[in-house]
This record gives C-alpha cells, structure tokens and sequence, in this order.
C-alpha cells in the first residue's frame, strides 16, 4: 500500500534518462486516479470501510507517481515539503478511518461482499498491470524502484480486501471488513510518523538549507 511507499531519496536525474518511464509514469497515475473514483462510489454504496480505505491508497499513489514525474526535474528541498502534506494528509486518513471503524463495530451493518469481492478483483488487475508496466524499472534509481515496489505491495492489500469480502460473506458480520480497514487505518498512521519524521531532518540538512536559501 502507499503507506510503504513515500519514501523521499536525494535528487538523481537518471531515472529521466531512461526510455518509456515518463510514459509508464502516466500510466500508473491516470490508472490509480480512476481506480480512486470507482473505489469510492463503490465504497459508499456498499457500506464497505476497507474499499473506502483503498480508494485513498489509489489517491496516494496517483499522487505519488505524479510527484515521482515531477521529482525527475525538481529540487531535493521541494520534495521534502511536499512530503510534510503528504504526512498530514496520511494522518488525517488514518485518524478518520480508525474512528469510522470503531463507530462501524459498534453501530454499522455488514457491507455488500459481492460488490467488495468484485471491486478487489478489478484493484487487483489494475496494480499487476501496474507493476508490470514499471517492472522493467525496478533496477532504475531510487525513486523509481521505490514507486515499482509501492505497486507491488498495493497488490498485496488488495488481496486483503478479496479477504475481507470473503469474511464478510462467510460470517454475515461487519469484522472482516473493519478488521481490514483497521490494518490500514495503523499503516496510515504508522506512515505518516515516519515520513514527517524523514521530511524534517531532511530540511534541516544542510543542502537542503542551502538550495532554501538560494
């Protein structure tokens, strides 16, 4: 999931260099930007927090590859700070999801697992897609083998929601769904401590103090 995937490394130009990857990039981004759409009306129709919590991850990573594009020309500085919005907005999404999975356990029916089931499916293709779109970059620069890695680990919590809909369907019960959006309410919150950790001590290097300034 894009919990694991916002790492921010220093400046390297050679990612650019390499043929197709502005293309890939774009590829990733428009995917995950749609899937972050179907998820959430999906979500919302069928009740069902962990889709609602993979419609965010879709937004995180489309943001992510786009930043990726952008970072191919952008100053190490830049990113650092675009990485403090980023670990707001992750702490936000996890506070949020964990606190409609508590009142869900308490109050909340289970979700429609049919409609989870085949949405999980469709993230499914859509990451392995991904991911063997960028697989012949995952030996490029940092940057690069960082958004290739991120897609392989969204594939991983997709399966988790296929998990979650066959919870749901086999008990009748709304705790396989709030387990798993749970997980990822933790993951959020757990990224979003790490990374505002990283941006800041990046920004309080000296190279970045430096291009700051200038």
């Amino acid at each position: 999931m894009s919990a694991h995937c916002n790492h921010h490394q220093e400046h390297d130009h050679a990612g650019a260099a390499q043929p197709g990857v502005r293309r890939a990039l774009w590829i990733a981004l428009v995917a995950n930007a749609a899937m972050f759409f179907l998820e959430v009306g999906t979500g919302l129709a069928s009740g069902s927090l962990s889709l609602l919590a993979d419609a965010v991850d879709f937004a995180g990573d489309a943001a992510s590859y786009g930043l990726s594009l952008a970072a191919l020309g952008w100053a190490a500085v830049w990113r650092s700070r675009v990485a403090l919005l980023k670990a707001a907005s992750m702490g936000l999404f996890g506070a949020g999801l964990l606190a409609a999975a508590l009142w869900r356990l308490w109050a909340g029916a289970p979700p429609e697992p049919m409609t989870m089931g085949a949405v999980g499916l469709l993230a499914l293709a859509v990451n392995l897609g991904v991911a063997w779109l960028l697989y012949a970059f995952r030996n490029g620069d940092a940057n690069l083998r960082s958004v290739w890695l991120c897609t392989r680990n969204d594939a991983l919590g997709n399966l988790a929601v296929l998990g979650a809909a066959a919870g749901v369907f086999g008990t009748g019960r709304a705790w396989p769904d709030l387990a798993v959006a749970g997980i990822m309410a933790g993951l959020a919150l757990s990224a979003s401590w790490a990374v505002l950790k990283q941006a800041r001590a990046e920004l309080a290097t000296p190279t970045h103090a430096d291009a700051d300034a200038a």
